[in-house]
């Protein structure tokens, strides 16, 4: 069993996945330990959908892919990206994705092959399951706290989807499109999609090499 700390240092997020699902009992198991991640007065605000199956899949990346071809950008439930990007963070989303796409050799002005890289989240990375993370849509009417817990749970999954020799990608993508995915799963109307987690068996594609770099303590921590 890996500690807290391997399972943060050895989890990094892949985007290519052997076509195989996470058994439902390894599924439970992971999602059973993650709802004791802690929350305020005890909401335990989630609300998961763990999707397997393949065509229900393909239908929500389907209907997320058809959207973005109409032009439309995002269709959210709630603003993910920071509407003005400052710096130092904007600079760390560019080298981020500079890195990636230059790890993968897709020149800049390459925008089909960048269109399908991003595309590639609406195909799960070829993972075959997915959970999708929502809150009821009270929960984040003019309050946020519910977005810090459901963050915590999302933190919860991954490291748990480590014990279990499992790796991850957390999705903003997804977020940006909570609405199209809501409808695709034909969820209650009272339900807001915060995130999505592909879960799998990644493989080993020279995209899933990728790792970001991190800040020192220097850069983020104040010690008093």
């Amino acid at each position: 069993m890996s500690t807290v700390t391997e399972a943060l240092q050895s989890r990094s997020s892949k985007r290519s996945y052997l076509p195989k699902p996470v058994p439902r009992d390894i599924q439970e198991k992971i999602l059973q330990a993650a709802a004791m991640t802690p929350s305020g007065a005890n909401m335990q605000p989630w609300v998961t959908y763990a999707v397997s199956d393949k065509d229900i899949l393909k239908k929500v990346g389907d209907a997320i892919i058809e959207k973005m071809d109409t032009g439309v950008v995002h269709d959210q439930f709630i603003q993910y990206y920071p509407v003005n990007w400052t710096n130092p963070y904007k600079k760390r989303r560019i080298v981020t994705g500079a890195g990636l796409y230059k790890l993968m050799e897709v020149d800049r002005k390459d925008e089909a092959t960048r269109l399908k890289m991003w595309q590639d989240n609406f195909r799960w990375f070829g993972a075959q399951t997915v959970f999708f993370v929502f809150t009821d849509k009270a929960n984040i009417d003019g309050a946020e706290g519910v977005l810090i817990d459901c963050g915590a749970y999302m933190q919860s999954i991954m490291l748990l989807a480590r014990e279990h020799g499992l790796d991850t990608c957390p999705q903003g993508s997804t977020t940006e499109f909570g609405k199209v995915v809501a409808k695709a799963l034909d969820v209650p109307d009272n339900l807001a999609l915060l995130y999505s987690v592909v879960i799998g068996y990644a493989d080993d594609a020279k995209i899933n090499t990728y790792q970001p770099a991190r800040t020192s303590l220097e850069e983020s921590v104040t010690f008093i």
